[in-house]
C-alpha cells in the first residue's frame, strides 16, 4: 500500500506495511494534519482516533524515514534522525525516497492520501 504525503507544493510517497495499526491509518485516509517538531528527531502529529495495536510488537528501533504510530499518546511520527528503541511505537510504513521537504524547523502542513 503506498500513500502520498504533500508538504506544501512537495510530493513525497511512502509504503505502508500489512498491519491492524496501518489498516486503521488507512481508514483515515485522507488527513491534513499540522506537523510539529519533537526534539529535533521526529515530526509529530495527533491523530483524530487512536488506532488498533493488535498484533503489534511492544515497541521498535526507528530509523529516519520510518513513519510511526506512538501509542501511549495517539500521535502519528515520522523520524527524520535516527532514535533508540522505543516502547509503544508502532511501525506504519517508510519513506519511499527523499524526505528533504520534512527537515525544516518549525510546524508544517501536510496532507495525507492513500495511492489507489
Amino acid at each position: 500500500m503506498k500513500i502520498k504525503i504533500t508538504v506544501e507544493n512537495t510530493e513525497l510517497t511512502a509504503t505502508l506495511i500489512d498491519s491492524k495499526t496501518t489498516l486503521d491509518f488507512i481508514s483515515l485516509l485522507p488527513l491534513t494534519l499540522t506537523l510539529e517538531d519533537y526534539g529535533g528527531t521526529e515530526k509529530i502529529s495527533c491523530l483524530p482516533e487512536r488506532l488498533s495495536t493488535e498484533g503489534a510488537p511492544a515497541g521498535i528501533d526507528p530509523s529516519v524515514g520510518d513513519i510511526t504510530y506512538y501509542a501511549p499518546w495517539g500521535n502519528m511520527a515520522i523520524f527524520i534522525r535516527d532514535f533508540g528503541y522505543s516502547n509503544g511505537l508502532v511501525l506504519l510504513g517508510k519513506f519511499d525516497g527523499d524526505m528533504e521537504a520534512l527537515n525544516v524547523s518549525g510546524p508544517l502542513n501536510v496532507t495525507i492520501e492513500l495511492i489507489k
